[in-house]
This record gives C-alpha cells, structure tokens and sequence, in this order.
C-alpha cells in the first residue's frame, strides 16, 4: 500500500511537470502520514527533521559548495575562451578540427566546473556558433555540445562522484582517479561520430597556428589546466581530501582569476557566491528530498524486496545484473536527475553488487555514465534545453541530430560496464 502510493504519487507529480525536489518530498511525507495513520501528525513527521540534517551534513558534501563555486570563479575568470583558443590553435586547422575543439574543451572545462550544464553554457555560446560557421548544422552542433558537456559528470572533480561517494560510502578519491579514462573514452568516442557525421559536410577549417602562437595559447591557457591538475595530484598524492582539494580549488580560482587573469574583480565576486550559493542550495534541496525518499523506502522494507527480486533475477550473473542497471538507469536518466537517480537507486544496488562480489567503485563509474548520458536523453535531458537556447534549434531537431553521439556515447558504457579494467586500471 505504501510503495503504491508512494511510486504512484511521484510519478504523476512527475508527469504533471512539478520540480523534481517538489516530487520526492511530497510523495515521500504522503507516504510517511499513510504509514502512520492513526498516530498524531507531529509525531509522524518528527523525524523530519533528523533526516535531512543527517542526509545534508555530512564532511564530504562540502565539497559540492567548493567545487561549484571554484568552478564559477574560473567560468567568470574567462578560462573558457583561452581553453577554445588553445585547442583551436593545436587542431583546429584540421577537418572537423572545431567539432573535436568543442570535445577537447569540453573535457578540460569539465574538470574545472564539475557540472554538465554548466560546461555547456560556458563553451556553447563560442562554440556552437564556431561549428555552424565551419559547416555543421546547428541542431547537430547543439547536440554534440551538449553531449560533450555532459562529460563534465564523469570526469573529475564530479559533484556527482562526491555524492555517489557519500551515499554508498565510496572513497571519492579513488572514484576521482576511476572516473578519468572512462571520461576519456567518451570524449574519443564523440569526436570520432562528429568525424564521421562531418564527412557529409562540406566543413571549412581554420589557418594553421604557428608554433608562437600555439605557445602563447599554451601560456595563457596554462593557470587554467593546471587546476584539475593541482587537484587531482593533491588527491591521489594524499596531501589533502576531496573536500579539502574542493576548498583549495576555489581559493585557487580566486587567485587566478583576481591576480593572473585579472578579470575577477571584487564587485563582481559577489555575484558570484549568489550563484553559488543558488546552485548548491538546488543540489542540497534534491538530496534532502530524495534522502526522505530513500528512509520511506528503507523503512516499508521496499528495498529489500526490490533487493531480494533482483539476486532472483541475476542468479548470481553479473552480466545480468549490470544489464538490469544499464536498462533501469537510462530510463531514469529520461527523467530524473543525477542527483535523485542517486538516492533512490544506490541503496538498492549496491547490497546487490556486494553480494555479487562487484567492485562499488567500477559500479559507481557505471551508474555515473549512465546518468551523463541521461543529460542528453529527453524528455528531461538538461544539456539539451541548455544547448537549444544557444542554438535556437527545435528540441525535436536537436533529439534527432543527438541519436548518434547516444549511440557512440552507448558502446563506450558497455566497454566500461563488461571490461571493468577500464575504471579499476589506476587504483
């Protein structure tokens, strides 16, 4: 009765178009005040409180507020356009050389920002225009854009690595280091698609750098790469946390962005820690709400029994198991974001996965693929809207012109999933 409810009521505040955080937390208390019926409200919902606190104070989610807001300082400190000017300057004189700027960038800015939708509105305004002038079309560029701003939730630092971390009590760290190649792959796989879609086109190229100029982008691109370096390098050297490496990513990009770059200045830095502070207050909102989601299912005993159903499923197969994970989570990923996708699935695969003796880490990088890839799969695909409104395409031209990088995007997920070397090579 109270699984029923609860499912039933997400779904229509779902289809009806109310805030994901707005779904979770009011099926979540319905179901909460139908399981205690009888039983005054105040008491019912009591525990209301201790949940969130518990779900929202934990050390390693300070790492969130940190990264997006060093990521912001960097966006504001204008690394995306050096990023594009050195990646144009190295390839950008070859055919289709803008499309695998959009990718390699893409991949660098992700690394700074974190966030998929925030890469996309970063680079799209320079780059989707960039790729319809050399000859793509625009739903096409929009798409690829897109797609390569969704890498942003793969490659680290990843806000949704930090959560998946905290909820399945990974070591982020670690999760970090598995996360790199796989991004990779991804990236690789997109610039081989926008190749072979280019082919088709007659696509103009740009003048070759000389080697200056490659070596003055280089110079003023390099406090930018240097970023994701300094922190992954702190990380897996063990000079400090996750959560420490997001603190010093901001203060890093404080420092850049006010005495190098110089483009940061101290009446905008304002503006800056609102939109921070706005993001993170929308990322915190969905964990409080789906943490209530994940207690009511915990507390009806429905995991168990969606754990018990699927160990029957599998037979112990974990071919079985992570094509069950695959198929569910690219449905959600039409849906829900990573964030709620997290809380709600997590608790339930992961005793599963112990179970079948699955690596937690190369079945967090599994379940974070599948969601960057959710970031470009409609009707709830965030980098698409993102990238749309750049564009000025249709959503139903930019659906079709993103069907093949899905596709590329698909073959890199099942490498990963079946070869679990990929994500375990480096740790």
């Amino acid at each position: 009765m109270v699984a029923s409810f609860l499912f039933i009521t997400f779904a229509v505040l779902l289809f009806i178009g109310t805030p994901i955080a707005v779904c979770l937390g009011i099926s979540s208390m319905g179901a909460m005040i139908l399981q205690g019926a009888g039983r005054p409200l105040d008491i019912v919902l009591g525990t209301l409180p201790q949940l969130v606190s518990a779900a929202t104070s934990k050390f390693v989610l300070l790492a969130i507020p940190f990264f997006i807001l060093g990521g912001n300082i960097m966006e504001k400190a204008g690394i995306s356009q050096k990023l594009i000017a050195l990646a144009q300057a190295c390839v950008g004189h070859l055919r289709g050389g803008v499309a695998m700027v959009c990718v390699i960038v893409a991949c660098f800015f992700a690394a700074i920002s974190g966030s998929g939708p925030a890469t996309v509105a970063a680079l799209g305004l320079i780059l989707i225009p960039a790729m319809i002038k050399v000859g793509y079309s625009p739903a096409f560029s929009a798409a690829l854009m897109a797609t390569a701003g969704a890498i942003g939730v793969v490659i680290p630092p990843s806000i949704t690595l930090v959560v998946y971390g905290s909820i399945s009590d990974t070591s982020i760290g670690t999760l970090f280091i598995a996360s790199v190649l796989p991004g990779l792959l991804m990236g690789l796989a997109l610039v081989i698609t926008a190749l072979i879609v280019g082919r088709k086109s007659d696509l103009e190229v740009l003048p070759k750098a000389t080697p200056q100029e490659r070596w003055k982008a280089l110079k003023e691109a390099f406090w930018g790469l240097l970023m994701p370096i300094i922190i992954l390098g702190g990380i897996y050297g063990g000079v400090f946390t996750p959560t420490e490496a997001a603190a010093v990513s901001a203060v890093y990009g404080l420092f850049v962005g006010v005495f190098i770059y110089k483009t940061v200045k101290w009446k905008e830095f304002y503006k800056i820690l609102v939109d921070s502070a706005s993001t993170t207050a929308t990322v915190m909102l969905i964990t409080a709400a789906a943490s209530i989601f994940a207690y009511i299912l915990t507390r009806s005993r429905i995991d168990v029994a969606i754990n018990e159903a699927l160990i029957n499923i599998t037979g112990g197969n974990k071919i079985i198991f992570f094509m069950i994970v695959n198929v569910i989570l690219l449905i959600a990923g039409c849906f829900l974001d990573s964030t709620s996708a997290l809380y709600i699935f997590v608790p339930l695969f992961v005793p599963v996965a112990n179970s079948l003796g699955i690596d937690l880490v190369h079945l967090g990088v599994v379940m974070i693929v599948n969601l960057a890839i959710g970031l470009v799969t409609p009707p709830v695909g965030v980098n698409l809207y993102v990238a749309c409104g750049i564009a000025k395409c249709s959503l139903k031209e930019i659906s079709v012109a993103v069907l093949p990088l899905i596709a590329a995007s698909l073959i890199v997920l099942l490498l990963i999933t079946y070869v679990p070397a990929i994500s375990l090579l480096f740790i």
